[in-house]
């Protein structure tokens, strides 16, 4: 009940006097795969298509649409998204880059943009993960969090480093 305010009641944070400034934020994600699931993604051999492509697209649209995945967030007109797919020994890794000229930041455009990616290349491949009782003993989507976040001048910073 901070501020005030009713609990239980949800508001859209009032950004109306800050001042439209360069935004950039910086997110990854990794989803844990089976080492034959990574082979079949390296030689083209799933099912569903190119899973890497697709999940970039997935990755661009799911940032896009952030403001109707989590509903307090403000429909930020996104200057550049940059969605990055990393095949490795061990699943896949995805890095998104969102930019804006706006007043607040774009973070969570960012962390949807790795989730969106996350989940497609589930989807996609899904069927080569499933146990004999149709789990996925092995698969995990984890560590997603944003690396950099800046506004303005700070925009030439560093990444935090991944674990």
């Amino acid at each position: 009940m901070g501020r005030g305010r009713r609990a239980g009641l949800a508001r859209m944070v009032d950004i109306g006097g800050k001042p439209a400034v360069e935004r950039l934020a910086v997110a990854r994600g990794h989803i844990r795969l089976r080492a034959g699931t990574v082979g079949a993604i390296r030689k083209g051999a799933v099912r569903k298509g190119d899973v890497l492509a697709a999940a970039q697209l997935s990755g661009i649209q799911a940032a896009k649409r952030t403001p109707d995945i989590v509903p307090l967030c403000h429909p930020v007109p996104l200057t550049s998204l940059a969605v990055e797919l990393s095949l490795e020994p061990g699943g896949v890794s995805v890095r998104c880059e969102a930019r804006a000229r706006y007043g607040t930041g774009v973070e969570m455009e960012a962390l949807c943009g790795v989730a969106g990616a996350l989940l497609c290349v589930w989807d996609m491949v899904k069927y080569l993960e499933k146990d004999p009782t149709g789990n996925y003993p092995d698969t995990a989507i984890g560590d997603i969090r944003v690396l950099r976040k800046t506004k303005g001048k700070a925009i030439a910073g560093r990444e935090k480093p991944g674990r």
